[in-house]
């Protein structure tokens, strides 16, 4: 997100809701303690290892306050991180300073924890072929960010919202009367460039998706033996992706199945958050 037109179109609406959020008419305590301008500078201190997402975000808020705000960042997205190192100075309007601290701290601890969440199963996935995808599974209007920093983490990303890919699962399979019936009317409907992905929870719904014509098969709920019959069955006919109860314990007997992918929901809806802090804060 170091791209300054990006940031403009795609970001600054979603910080500056957020500052409103925080800010309905004033800062009370800053606008009691400081009355007029004095420019400050606060130091961003890492409190926990991890990797660091977020920090042009971080940066942006302040800057959003005031236009004159400096920001020096000692460390990139996607770097790893050590509690006690310096990140970013922050030089600017003592107030604005501290009007923005909380926002801007939390998309970078949001941001932070998803990034060291998934660089731990990017890691335990390293020598197979086997890609760590993320998931629609996100915090309402945090999407852009959290998807952002599953990519910074080493992932990649799945579709980026309804509008962005066909993933037919059991109630559309339902709603369509089975399988082949969803997956032929999502031919006719869509796009001859959009590939169809379907989610099975059997082998028999498996091999209905198959002689349907899916592109992907989304092997939901499986245990490993199951998904490894079902790897076999498909036999490079169509992309396979493992969904459900993915955790650091299971990555091992995922990887012996063969499937091609494995989303998990938990990077953007359970990371815990990575431990940063605004300190140091002081007239210059």
């Amino acid at each position: 997100m170091d791209n300054l037109t990006t940031m403009k179109v795609n970001v600054d609406k979603w910080l500056i809701s957020a500052l409103r959020e925080d800010i309905t008419s004033e800062d009370i305590t800053t606008n009691a303690v400081m009355r007029e301008n004095k420019l400050g500078e606060a130091q961003l201190l890492c409190k926990q290892d991890g990797i660091i997402a977020g920090l042009e975000v971080f940066a942006r808020v302040f800057v959003l306050l005031d236009p004159n705000a400096k920001v020096e960042l000692h460390f990139k997205d996607g770097d790893r991180v050590k509690n006690g190192e310096l990140l970013a100075t922050v030089t600017g309007d003592i107030r604005a300073i501290l009007s923005g601290e909380r926002t801007a701290l939390n998309y970078l601890q949001r941001m932070s924890g998803i990034a060291t969440h998934t660089r731990a199963l990017v890691d335990l996935l390293e020598g197979s072929n086997t890609k760590l995808l993320d998931t629609r599974k996100t915090t309402p209007n945090m999407r852009i960010f959290e998807k952002y920093a599953v990519k910074v983490g080493g992932g990649y990303n799945h579709r980026y919202n309804l509008s962005d890919g066909i993933l037919i699962k059991d109630n559309h399979i339902g709603a369509a009367g089975g399988v082949k019936e969803a997956i032929a009317l999502a031919k006719e409907y869509a796009p001859f460039v959009r590939k169809i992905e379907v989610e099975v929870e059997n082998l028999e719904m498996l091999q209905e998706a198959l002689e349907a014509g899916a592109d992907i098969i989304m092997l939901d709920n499986m245990d490993t033996e199951t998904m490894k019959k079902a790897v076999s069955i498909v036999d490079g006919r169509a992309e396979t992706e493992c969904s459900g109860n993915v955790t650091k314990e299971r990555v091992k007997d995922i990887i012996s199945t063969g499937v091609d992918y494995v989303s998990c929901g938990a990077l953007t809806h359970s990371s815990a958050i990575l431990d940063v802090s605004l300190k140091n804060l002081h007239q210059i």
